[in-house]
C-alpha cells in the first residue's frame, strides 16, 4: 500500500522541560494519551503531537543537543472569527505562552496573532476568510 506523502502523522517539538511543557499544554485543555519521562504523546484528530525531552530527542535522532534548537517554523491553528482569536491569545497567555504579536488585522485580509510555548515554539492563532472552517474545525 502507497501512502500519500503530503501529510503529516507526528508533530515533534523539543522541550526542555518535559513536566513544564505538559504542564502548560494541558492548561490550554491538550489531553495527554500517554507519557513516560521523555516524551508526552497527544492526539490531534487523526494526528499526534508529541513533546519529547531536549536530550531524548538528541540521543534518538543521534544529533548534538545544541543542534535542536527552534527552527524558523511555526505552527498554527485556524479560528472561526476574530474574536475566537483573540479568545485563543489570552488563553494561552494565562496558560504560560508568551505573547509574540497581539492580534491584528493581516495585510491580507485575515486576523491573527503570535504565541511562544514555554520552549520557544511560535504559534500562530488566526482567522483566515479565505480557508473557512467545517463543523470540526478542520479547513473546509
Amino acid at each position: 500500500m502507497s501512502l500519500p506523502m503530503n501529510r503529516v502523522t507526528f508533530i515533534t517539538l523539543a522541550v526542555d522541560d518535559l513536566a513544564r511543557a505538559r504542564t502548560y499544554y494541558e492548561a490550554l485543555g491538550w489531553g495527554v494519551e500517554s507519557a513516560n519521562d521523555m516524551v508526552a504523546f497527544y492526539a490531534m484528530d487523526g494526528q499526534k503531537l508529541s513533546l519529547f525531552s531536549r536530550a531524548g530527542l538528541a540521543a534518538e535522532t543521534g544529533r548534538d543537543v545544541a543542534a535542536l534548537g527552534t527552527g524558523a517554523m511555526t505552527l498554527a491553528q485556524n479560528h472561526p472569527s476574530p474574536e475566537a482569536v483573540d479568545a485563543a491569545f489570552a488563553h494561552a497567555v494565562a496558560c504560560g505562552a508568551t505573547g509574540v504579536r497581539t492580534p491584528f488585522e493581516t495585510d491580507w485580509g485575515g486576523y491573527s496573532c503570535y504565541v511562544a510555548d514555554p520552549d520557544g515554539h511560535l504559534w500562530e492563532f488566526a482567522f483566515n476568510p479565505f480557508s473557512p472552517l467545517d463543523a470540526e474545525g478542520r479547513i473546509a
